[in-house]
């Protein structure tokens, strides 16, 4: 029986809440060797900034998404528009993604993004919904607004979304996305309609391999995965409880990093360093000590997460740097999203 937790607060509420995120950020602390790869990390990724605003990586020209995952970066350690070391930076970057968003509020840029335009919009919703939360910038507002209810109406019967925005099929990964996106909208005070959770809750479960504790890419196919889980026990954990399923699906996660699997890897650890935070206890523990120990030792002397000896998922350096970041951050508490 699903359990939907959401709360609709005003929006001074939030602001209170907000303002007491920000006294909890402040007080956190990344250990000195983190701050240390972080702050070149965050540094390379200012260097790669497109004049526009937006961030290019490999094939993928002044794209959204990845945009939004440096932007998601900088956020992470507290900058923000015009605010803090890289408040430039994120400032030209916002004001990239407001201006190139589409008037039906497609969020994938002039020149479009090719196949996984919905993975695009995802992804630069989320940082909207990051930056609006934080900022209650009234211009991220309105653009933020309309890519939500595009998101809305894209949604499947069946509860899912896939790479366009037409109701038509769905698989797990570019569900999840939308989800976290929606998850955050509703945070930061935009309105969207409790039954969109419920239908892509019952979508998401219906993922679900009970044989392994994972989660496949589509209903049935049998192919649980790393990424795919790590995915799904965000969901859990952000709207619903599901206790039996979140044991078994950690339990999963912690099998497959013992393999040491990099499928999907950057993917996954964006969603597992989010996910096993939330789960607590000796079980985030563990996995942080892991990445910190495995990503520290993959990063170049510029800074950037890159070469022959790191896992690549065909993207690009400013996608897993920045990746790096978010996820060695998310104990600092400054993303509303990551936090508990």
């Amino acid at each position: 029986m699903m359990r939907l937790l959401f709360a609709i607060l005003p929006t001074s509420v939030l602001m209170l809440f907000a303002s007491a995120r920000a006294d909890e950020a402040k007080k956190a602390t990344l250990d000195p060797e983190v701050k240390e790869a972080t702050a070149k990390a965050l540094d390379w990724i200012a260097k790669q900034q497109n004049p526009d605003g937006s961030w290019t990586d490999g094939r993928y020209p002044h794209n959204t998404a990845v945009t939004g995952f440096a932007l998601m970066a900088f956020m992470s350690q507290g900058h923000l528009p015009n605010k803090g070391k890289y408040g430039p930076e994120v400032a030209k970057g916002a004001r990239y993604l407001v201006g190139v968003a589409r008037e039906d509020g497609y969020m994938v840029g002039a020149r479009g993004s090719g196949a996984g335009n919905m993975y695009c919009h995802g992804m630069a919703t989320l940082a909207l919904t990051q930056l609006f939360g934080m900022t209650g910038d009234e211009d991220i507002k309105k653009v933020l607004k309309r890519a939500v209810e595009l998101t809305v109406r894209s949604q499947a019967d069946n509860g899912g979304w896939r790479y366009n925005p037409f109701p038509s099929d769905a698989d797990i990964s570019v569900t999840i996305m939308q989800v976290m996106a929606l998850r955050g909208a509703k945070d930061s005070g935009i309105n969207v309609p409790e039954k969109t959770f419920k239908k892509a809750l019952e979508y998401i479960d219906s993922c679900y391999d009970d044989a392994s504790g994972g989660y496949t890419y589509q209903p049935k196919n049998r192919s649980p995965g790393f990424a795919r889980t790590a995915a799904g026990i965000c969901v859990l954990k952000l709207v619903g409880e599901y206790e039996r399923k979140t044991t078994r699906a950690v339990e999963y996660i912690k099998k497959k990093l013992s393999e040491r699997s990099h499928e999907h890897f950057w993917y996954g650890h964006y969603y597992a360093s989010h996910a096993m935070h939330q789960v607590g206890g000796k079980d985030w523990d563990e996995y942080y000590a892991n990445i910190r120990k495995l990503f520290l030792g993959f990063q170049d002397k510029d800074g950037s997460v890159w070469g022959a000896r790191v896992p690549q998922e065909g993207v690009g350096p400013v996608y897993q740097t920045a990746i790096m970041v978010i996820a060695l951050s998310v104990p600092a508490n400054y993303l509303p999203i990551f936090q508990r």
